[in-house]
């Protein structure tokens, strides 16, 4: 009899997406998928119909518009609103399920950011696996965080947060993750419910690879021996290419990549959340007009603070760059990035737009602006080699600069090279006696052994 898997995904863009691929990968293996999921940017269920959708009722459906800012905020509200509503869906759909000729729910894969979960999870007899959507380097950095508060890190200040941190080279002060957030005992809080909850979990899996994250990786194997660690990424491209985007991609942008010259584009993304403020987005967009490199820039709603919804590129911008530059408001990111006239890509580092770049060959240049975006930008340019980052504050001269330095100088072309052969290792890593591989079916063997009799006792008993 076929088993069954219920997933909850984070609804955020970046933790959305490779929660559905991984659901797409597991339901490859057999295993048959419920979603479970806020009406808050909910899911598309008409682009995986083979999975059962179930929303939590009043789940901040009209929730407000979220930046940066609040985040942090707007989990934890979730994790404190959601524990009655998860629970009682939750208990309902194991119920439903291990009725008679039914598939019996054998565990919960959730975010590890959901740490309310796991007491629910607990409370119903289920196992619950980790899904971290981060790189393993973040997430391990996350275990320091008592050592980073206890000897004063986190309240570093000013010229301080050059300094590097001794327990964990190659970062510096500015890139741990709390550095950077409105409120960081807040998010000093929530990192360490998701470490509690994640080590009395029953498996944790990451998006990444053993060739790219081995010291990383057998660290946190270390640090949280009693769960088993799967590392089984790129989820991307162990999946048939859909789109989960909450937002509708430029096609139209892929014709104008056609006409372009070999690895000559600059592909230009800061995300879904990521926003800067007017000041630096004009440097930018000045730095890339004058570079005169080929570019394709996402720019969409929200990317720029208040600039309530008008257009915020420089006057004349688009007659100054004619058809060397391409601006769309969202971008078929895996498409574009697996074009061959991109040969860059600069990006706000989050860890799924790093791993797809990895993936496709791209050096990076890196404008991180928070979380875990900072430890990915250090790890691009100071263990990897493939980018360049942009430390200090924005001028359009160096960013006529680093730009050249990418697409045209030595300095680039080496770095093409480096992400060859990272790309080769991320290829060789899913395919059968690779490490991904290998852990994909160390994770199926897993699932496939959790024993439901103590939860069939719980609900024959009620």
């Amino acid at each position: 009899m076929r088993k069954r898997l219920v997933l909850f995904p984070l609804p955020l863009q970046g933790h959305q997406t490779p929660m559905l691929q991984l659901a797409n990968i597991l339901y490859s293996k057999g295993f048959s998928i419920s979603i479970i999921h806020t009406q808050y940017n909910a899911p598309n269920s008409e682009i995986n119909p083979h999975f059962t959708f179930h929303p939590i009722p009043n789940s901040l459906s009209q929730c407000e518009t979220y930046s940066k800012e609040d985040v942090i905020r707007l989990i934890i509200k979730l994790n404190a609103l959601l524990v009655a509503p998860f629970r009682d869906l939750l208990a309902g759909i194991v119920s439903d399920e291990n009725a008679a000729n039914k598939e019996p729910v054998a565990c919960l894969i959730t975010d590890a950011m959901w740490y309310f979960t796991q007491d629910v999870a607990d409370n119903l007899n289920l196992p619950r696996i980790v899904l971290r959507t981060s790189n393993a380097a973040c997430f391990y950095a996350f275990f320091y965080c008592p050592v980073f508060k206890y000897k004063g890190y986190l309240s570093a200040k000013g010229s301080e947060l050059e300094a590097e941190v001794p327990e964990f080279p190659p970062l510096k002060m500015k890139d741990i993750p709390i550095h950077g957030t409105p409120d960081p005992e807040q998010t000093y809080e929530l990192v360490c419910a998701m470490i509690e909850k994640t080590k009395a979990s029953s498996g944790l899996i990451l998006n990444t690879f053993q060739q790219l994250e081995l010291t990383s990786l057998s660290a946190i194997r270390k640090a949280i021996p009693p769960i088993p660690i799967f590392a089984i990424g790129p989820f991307h491209k162990q999946v048939p290419a859909s789109s989960s985007s909450l937002f509708a991609p430029d096609q139209s942008c892929i014709s104008w990549l056609n006409v372009q010259a070999p690895n000559s584009v600059l592909y230009v993304s800061f995300g879904s959340i990521a926003a800067i403020e007017m000041k630096e987005f004009t440097e930018i967009a000045l730095g890339l007009a004058n570079s005169k490199q080929p570019f394709l820039w996402v720019v969409r709603p929200g990317l720029v603070r208040c600039s309530d919804g008008n257009d915020p590129l420089p006057s004349g911008f688009m007659e100054m760059v004619a058809e060397r530059g391409r601006v769309v408001k969202w971008a078929p990111q895996q498409e574009v990035l697996a074009h061959p006239a991109v040969g860059g890509f600069w990006t706000h580092t989050g860890w799924n737009s790093t791993l797809e770049s990895i993936c496709e060959g791209v050096p990076m240049l890196c404008l991180p602006c928070f979380g875990d975006q900072m430890i990915n930008a250090r790890y691009v340019t100071d263990v990897w080699k493939v980018g360049f980052r942009f430390e200090d504050q924005l001028r359009r001269d160096d960013v006529e600069k680093v730009i050249r330095r990418l697409m045209v100088d030595k300095e680039g072309q080496e770095m093409r090279q480096k992400m060859t052969s990272l790309k080769e290792k991320a290829c060789l890593s899913k395919e059968p006696g690779g490490p991904s591989y290998s852990s994909l079916e160390s994770l199926v063997a897993h699932i496939s052994s959790f024993s439901m009799k103590g939860q069939l006792l719980l609900f024959l008993t009620h």
